[in-house]
């Protein structure tokens, strides 16, 4: 009988009975127990907010002097809509203490993006404007 040898990467030594589990699979057990853990409004409002500060980049709205080096409006238009349709997917299971603010902020985002515009997209047309409705 073998004694099984504890590893600090989380696997078993050589010699042991077992095989070998690869460093990182203790790893991601903790990572899944973590979201787990989490609830699916904070997922979702987490993931919106990525959105949203990706979109302000590409809308130019980043702060310091090179701000305006990071505009890149047709990214901006496809984070934006990419926003849009989670918000409005998820708003009725966020509830209106957390959707609201998502939407002010997609808001913001849709009227910089056409302030940002060189080319003004017609009402209704602007991104996610599909799925909110024009924001003018």
């Amino acid at each position: 009988m073998t004694t099984e040898k504890p590893n600090p990467e989380g696997g078993r030594t050589a010699g042991s009975a077992t095989a070998a589990r690869p460093p990182h699979e203790g790893e991601a057990a903790r990572a899944t127990r973590d979201i787990a853990d989490v609830p699916a409004v904070e997922v979702i409002t987490t993931a919106a907010v990525h959105l949203m500060s990706a979109a302000a980049v590409k809308c130019g709205l980043a702060e310091g002097p090179g701000a305006r080096e990071y505009l890149d409006l047709d990214e901006a238009r496809r984070l934006i809509s990419a926003l849009a349709g989670l918000v409005t997917a998820a708003a009725p299971d966020l509830g209106s203490q957390h959707a609201a603010p998502l939407r002010d902020g997609l808001k913001s985002l849709q009227l910089a993006f056409r302030e940002a515009s060189v080319v003004a997209d017609p009402p209704g047309q602007g991104p996610g404007e599909k799925l909110t409705g024009s924001v003018v």
